[in-house]
């Protein structure tokens, strides 16, 4: 017995000991889920021997071609007649080898595929596991009649995640040449407003408004301040200028009295030399 065959014998008699709604879900997880895994299993196994054939003639043939070059440096007269012809053919034909099981492993995209195929075998199988022992993601479901839809679920994410890593693009570039348009850009904000309800729009415009009617608050106050500290300089012009008269008056008697007083002193001086002079002519 080969190992899916043993699986398949496996899992098969689980699947008859599920109780499950209708008999129709047993052989939906027959059919689906067990038909992929084995599918899978035999994709990578086919894959597998491809891939080891072709890294094993690149390995080999990259150890063999620089000892068979460096048996061309010995001696002539050790080396067996005609060594040059075939070294040459061998070398050739290593190197022919080599390049080709590389170029095929490249082409064919075997080492990607086998380990994708590989990975994804493993989660299907692992996916199974948890849904049949009610453990991991199914724990908290009570029978797998209720775990039934969630495993259905993470089946098919997993089949169309492997499905579009093995076409990645290709969807893509084949419907922009049939209709030899460009994808239009995707706009969140606009994507996102078309799905809000009609009340969400008005809630984001009255907020809009009441943010402009802040900002308008916010300068009015400002301009009142501003004009307030106008009229308090402006009152305070007014004031100095009606005491402005009496400034005056109050310069004039200043005024006034300093010339009195430097009058008296000059008067006074002249006629103190007046009595000096008259004494000393006497």
């Amino acid at each position: 017995m080969s190992e899916s065959f043993t699986y398949k014998e496996q899992v098969s008699e689980i699947i008859e000991t599920l109780e499950l709604e209708t008999e129709t879900d047993k052989s939906i997880l027959k059919s689906r889920f067990l038909g992929e895994v084995l599918n899978y299993e035999q994709r990578k196994d086919h894959t597998k021997k491809y891939y080891n054939i072709f890294r094993f003639i690149v390995t080999t043939g990259s150890i063999l071609l620089p000892a068979v070059l460096s048996m061309g440096q010995m001696d002539p007269a050790k080396l067996p007649k005609n060594f040059d012809n075939i070294s040459y053919w061998v070398s050739w034909t290593i190197s022919l080898m080599v390049t080709g099981s590389n170029g095929f492993l490249q082409l064919f995209s075997l080492d990607k595929n086998y380990f994708e195929y590989a990975i994804t075998t493993e989660q299907l199988k692992t996916e199974g596991w948890q849904f049949f022992q009610l453990s991991g993601k199914y724990e908290d479901c009570e029978s797998h009649k209720e775990a039934y839809k969630s495993f259905s679920k993470s089946i098919e994410n997993i089949k169309r995640k492997q499905v579009e890593k093995e076409f990645s693009g290709k969807g893509d570039v084949n419907k922009n040449k049939a209709g030899g348009k460009k994808e239009p850009k995707f706009n969140f904000q606009d994507e996102l407003m078309k799905q809000l309800p009609d009340q969400h729009k008005l809630k984001d415009i009255e907020n809009g408004i009441n943010q402009k009617s802040e900002k308008v608050n916010e300068m009015t106050n400002l301009m009142d301040q501003k004009m307030s500290q106008l009229n308090l300089l402006m009152k305070s012009l007014e004031d100095k200028k009606d005491n402005i008269p009496q400034i005056k008056d109050n310069i004039n008697e200043k005024k006034e009295g300093i010339v009195k007083n430097i009058t008296d002193e000059i008067i006074d001086e002249i006629i103190d030399e007046s009595i000096d002079k008259s004494k000393t002519k006497k």
